[in-house]
């Protein structure tokens, strides 16, 4: 893995944040507040950004390249677009990973998001930031919801017609 510093101060990279679909919505102030706590980091094929049973606290945001996830030695996802996260769970409930995640393609780049930055704000900051970034996981989550609520109606219809075959 290649991480850049956190990326306070890193302007030009408000435009590239705004293509994300859950981020185009926010003001550039708050968009600035996320980089400051945030680092790119790029990884090879094969490489683990994630592992089954560790503790962090990073959020990613896949900004290129693909990503699978897998549980207990079995994938059970991919990730490919612009956009597309994983790592929200262990922010919020601070247990430990799920699934590991492993990068599928060379040069795959994620903006890891410090989860424990909320501990270094201040109170004025916390408050009005605090709202934006469970938002931002709420917006996630919903979407993730949404995603498995369809393939659960599908598999259930599926299993329905071969068991009345």
């Amino acid at each position: 893995m290649k991480e850049s510093p956190y990326l306070k101060g890193r302007d030009d990279l408000i435009e590239t944040l705004k293509k994300v679909p859950f981020l185009n919505s926010y003001a550039d102030k708050f968009l600035r507040k996320i980089l400051e706590l945030s680092k790119l980091r790029r990884y090879q094929a094969d490489e683990v950004i994630t592992r089954q049973g560790e503790y962090d606290c990073w959020l990613y945001v896949i900004l290129a390249g693909e990503v699978k996830v897998v549980k207990n030695e079995e994938e059970i996802a991919r990730l490919d677009a612009q956009g597309g996260t994983f790592g929200e769970l262990s922010v919020i409930d601070g247990e430990a990973r799920s699934a590991s995640v492993f990068a599928v393609s060379d040069n795959t780049t994620c903006l890891a998001i410090d989860g424990a930055f909320l501990d270094r704000l201040e109170n004025d900051d916390r408050t009005e930031f605090e709202a934006v970034y469970y938002r931002l996981i709420a917006e996630i989550l919903a979407h993730r919801l949404r995603t498995t609520s369809t393939e659960f109606s599908r598999l259930k219809q599926a299993l329905e017609f071969l068991n009345k075959i």
